[in-house]
């Protein structure tokens, strides 16, 4: 299997689990559409991401994934300057918001595609200018949609996390290996030190 994704995080949440794959990642634009909603936003990206890799390998499956932060009907994506996670951290600080991951799991060779969205609400705690600060000078935010990282030290940022923690993460884990296992990828494994073992995929 292909992950179609550059992010370390979600190969470390994969490898958590004994799911063997390697990393190709998709080189696709992330740019929503004017006018385009969140949630058809970040379906159309993960399976854009996928389909640009599935193309090039049509005899493999291709996992790919796209996670957006949502406010007041607006995506927050990663933060071009510190100055601009700063702001972003503002606008989130005291507030909820709503983490989107839309996965796609595919093979071009036989048709094979299977496309889910997952959305979590966070709320973070109440933020002063100088937390907000300090979380932006530990780099922590800078390649990280919304500008922080749930599994870091932005944990400190959250009061409450409503739905699935790993999808805040990158990856909403339960997910996907659901899809795996219907796609026959994965099976629980009979024995051994790794939970779950690969078994083929389906033809």
């Amino acid at each position: 299997m292909i992950l179609a994704s550059e992010s370390p995080r979600r190969r470390e949440l994969l490898a958590a689990v004994g799911v063997s794959f390697r990393v190709i990642p998709s080189g696709v634009d992330e740019t929503p559409r004017s006018g385009e909603p969140p949630s058809r936003f970040v379906r159309r990206a993960a399976l854009d991401k996928g389909e640009a890799v599935a193309k090039l390998h049509p005899s493999s499956f291709v996992l790919s994934a796209d996670t957006i932060v949502v406010t007041d009907g607006r995506i927050l994506g990663k933060p071009s300057n510190r100055a601009e996670a700063r702001r972003m951290l503002s606008r989130l600080a005291g507030r909820e918001h709503k983490v989107y991951t839309a996965v796609c799991l595919l093979a071009d060779g036989n048709g094979y595609r299977d496309l889910g969205t997952e959305v979590t609400r966070v709320r973070f705690r109440p933020l002063t200018a100088a937390e907000i600060a300090a979380y932006a000078r530990t780099g922590e935010c800078d390649d990280k949609a919304g500008a922080y990282a749930a599994q870091g030290a932005g944990m400190l940022l959250i009061d409450r996390v409503v739905g699935s923690f790993t999808n805040v993460v990158g990856l909403p884990m339960t997910r996907v290996v659901a899809m795996l296992e219907r796609a026959s990828l994965i099976r629980v494994s009979p024995a051994g030190p790794s939970w779950y073992v690969f078994s083929g995929g389906k033809s």
